[in-house]
């Protein structure tokens, strides 16, 4: 096997607390090993910042470097042949790759880096330097969304080579459908900021629905609960908070409910759309930058500017035409078994990886 090394600054594939984040490293390393690399997690140290505090950036650097002085002697001792880092940005950049990398003398690839040059200034300037430092040293970037690809394109170092890597899920084949309810999942973290904005619009939605017979169940917890609790009260046992599932538990879930729906404010792209297509579900979301680049094309996606209203319409015609939903969700299912499964990751992965070590 090719021995590599592998690093994730935002957070480590084995962090406790789940996310997409968390997922996307783990779907990586499988990857990784279904194309003969045996990727090293080179370091646990987490970087972000997601104040802006000066003092927090400088104490990261600091622990950074002494990251660096211990990972080049590993990295000759296991002979490392490339690096590859997953999710370089302002907020927490790379510090560690780089260096190693250039000292090691081999390839460096980032996986879903985003450029913020306007963060060059503000708070967070000593580490959007680093995030776009980290940029600027990559042999190849793998893009996981056209709106990533933009600034990518726009600022590419010379020589630079950008790479399509849709988002997939750490699986050869597709789960198994189940007999389909009829009821809607929402699927999120309990979360102040974007989270919690999208559970503010389902609310609002489900106050809007025409049709009665409708169920809602919720997986998902964390520190807002108690305000998540209060959006979703006057539905009564119309919703159902579920709580954070296991893995099993929430391919339950996927397997019994008819329609995701997940406004998916300011989502990279959502892993949990990727999970539900994959089990047959129709979705309802609205049409933003990244979501669309894993939706399933030929399904009306509103806008955000048309609101709950829109939505709300949405789901009353799912709800109401259960054979639409049945197609829509196979239809689903099939485009992401077509290119978001880890066959279609490893022929990206395997094709740049044999290039850069030619």
């Amino acid at each position: 096997m090719i021995p590599a090394a592998f690093y994730a600054p935002m957070k480590p594939p084995d962090h406790p607390v789940p996310s997409g984040d968390r997922a996307m490293a783990r779907a990586l390393l499988t990857a990784l090993q279904m194309c003969d690399v045996k990727a090293d997690v080179a370091s646990l140290l987490q970087t972000r910042d997601g104040t802006g505090d000066a003092q927090v950036q400088a104490e990261k650097q600091t622990a950074a470097s002494v990251e660096i002085d211990t990972l080049i002697p590993k990295g000759r001792q296991a002979g490392w042949r490339f690096w590859i880092t997953y999710h370089n940005y302002y907020k927490a950049p790379d510090l560690i790759g780089p260096a190693v990398a250039r000292a090691l003398n081999i390839p460096y690839l980032l996986v879903e880096a985003t450029r913020a040059r306007k963060r060059l200034s503000g708070p967070w300037a000593d580490y959007a330097q680093a995030a776009e430092a980290a940029s600027d040293a990559a042999t190849v970037m793998f893009y996981l969304t056209a709106r990533d690809e933009e600034a990518l394109r726009d600022y590419a170092a010379t020589g630079q080579k950008l790479i399509h890597l849709r988002p997939f899920l750490p699986r050869e084949d597709l789960p198994l459908v189940g007999r389909k309810e009829r009821s809607m999942l929402s699927v999120g973290m309990f979360r102040k900021g974007d989270k919690l904005a999208s559970y503010r619009i389902i609310a609002d939605t489900l106050a809007k629905l025409q049709t009665p017979d409708w169920r809602l169940e919720i997986a998902g917890d964390g520190p807002v609960r108690a305000e998540v609790e209060a959006l979703f009260a006057p539905f009564g046992d119309k919703v159902a908070l579920l709580g954070a599932l296991s893995a099993q538990g929430l391919q339950d879930a996927y397997a019994r409910a008819a329609i995701l729906f997940w406004p998916g404010v300011n989502e990279a792209f959502g892993m949990t759309y990727l999970e539900a297509q994959a089990a047959g579900m129709a979705v309802v979301a609205q049409d933003r930058p990244g979501v669309r680049d894993v939706l399933a094309p030929g399904a009306d996606y509103p806008s955000p500017e048309a609101g709950s209203d829109a939505l709300a319409a949405r789901l009353d015609m799912l709800l109401e035409m259960p054979k639409l939903t049945m197609h829509l969700g196979a239809a689903a299912r099939a485009h992401i078994g077509t290119h978001h499964l880890l066959s279609a990751a490893k022929a990206t992965l395997e094709t740049a990886i044999d290039e850069i070590l030619i």
